[in-house]
């Protein structure tokens, strides 16, 4: 979808890498600037996040190899990089410099805590910002401090989609009207964003601000429970219709307490008789019972165990190349179904790029 565009890449760690890597998973010519010498790498050498990319060995610091970089930077549509604000500017690369030979560039910018604010200059990291967003709130059971989240929630949520979604938008605009722009996509912006499908459930009076009390995460139908295995399933029948179904696979149709669904008061006891019906039992026998029904029910799967589902396989999600276990593109297009291309080596492609600018 993405042929014809490309993009360049300062590396870097986590969101700004996972959001070039999604758009080479799109088509677009990424070329990764990578610091020349091991000693700068932050990244593994044919790392997952650079498969796709093409990469040019640059030291920043050489007058030559930011001449190459400018040119680079000049023939792209798009630039993504993560530093703390200032450090492009000060290379000769900032926004303003950049705009001189490509006036249609879109300079994305990815940060946690964005190019302004009191805490723009300082260090965080996915947990400080998710905290400083709100979207950390919910994530413990009542009276226990919150868990450290996948980062999914802010550097690939809240960071590298929004990052995404707004190069994509500026090289939409920047094709009508020939101006580009500057993208300040910040994870406390955008894990903050996420909040506002709870915040407008909030309105209906179906969420509240204290943990374990909504009709997400306070239910026994909406949590998930240990088996005898250790292992766990999910469970998370909200309409009426699914919530039946739940109770009928467990032989509790009949049962007058969970009957009552909406009755918070019972909740903390219904969920306790669950606990003790699910921990009798190992997870695929929960998994055989609840299979090709509505009752939205679902064992927790490692990734592992993911790429080896039928569901997952039937739609071929996972892969291992080289032994490497990675999820592949998303989303897809006319039913085709994507493979994960191959990672490039640190420079791989250096002599080829400069090749390509006359400066071999």
């Amino acid at each position: 979808m993405l042929n014809g565009i490309r993009v360049i890449e300062i590396e870097g760690l986590g969101p700004g890498p996972f959001a070039a890597m999604l758009l080479a998973d799109l088509g677009a010519d990424v070329i990764t600037i990578h610091r020349k010498g091991k000693g700068g790498q932050v990244t593994s050498d044919g790392s997952v996040l650079d498969r796709g990319k093409r990469s040019i060995a640059l030291d920043l610091k050489d007058a030559n190899d930011i001449a190459t970089a400018k040119q680079l930077i000049a023939s792209a549509d798009a630039l993504i990089e993560g530093f703390r604000p200032g450090v492009m500017e000060r290379l000769g690369l900032g926004p303003e410099a950049c705009h001189v030979d490509n006036p249609a560039l879109v300079f994305g910018r990815m940060t946690g805590w964005g190019q302004t604010g009191p805490r723009a200059e300082t260090a965080g990291h996915d947990l400080n910002y998710i905290a400083t967003s709100g979207a950390l709130h919910y994530a413990s059971e009542p009276g226990s401090p919150p868990i450290t989240p996948a980062t999914l929630v802010g550097d690939i949520g809240g960071g590298a989609l929004y990052l995404v979604v707004g190069i994509l938008s500026g090289i939409l605009n920047a094709k009508a009207t020939g101006k580009g722009t500057v993208v300040d996509a910040a994870i406390v912006d955008g894990s903050a964003h996420m909040m506002t499908l709870l915040m407008a459930i909030r309105q209906t009076g179906m969420l509240s601000m204290d943990r374990g009390q909504s009709l997400l995460d306070g239910p026994h139908w909406s949590r998930s429970y240990v088996c005898a295995d250790g292992g766990y399933v999910s469970v998370q029948c909200l309409e009426p219709q699914f919530y039946a179904i739940f109770l009928e696979k467990l032989g509790l149709s009949d049962d007058p307490e969970f009957q009552k669904q909406h009755d918070a008061a019972l909740w903390t006891k219904l969920t306790a008789r669950l606990e003790d019906m699910f921990i009798s039992q190992h997870r695929l026998h929960w998994a055989d019972l609840f299979d090709g029904s509505d009752a939205c029910v679902a064992v927790v799967l490692s990734p592992e165990e993911a790429s080896k589902a039928p569901h997952m396989q039937a739609r071929g999600v996972w892969h291992a190349p080289d032994g490497v276990l990675q999820a592949a593109p998303a989303p897809r297009f006319d039913g085709k179904t994507p493979k994960p291309a191959t990672p490039c080596l640190r420079g791989q492609h250096t002599d080829e790029i400069l090749a390509e600018l006359n400066r071999g």
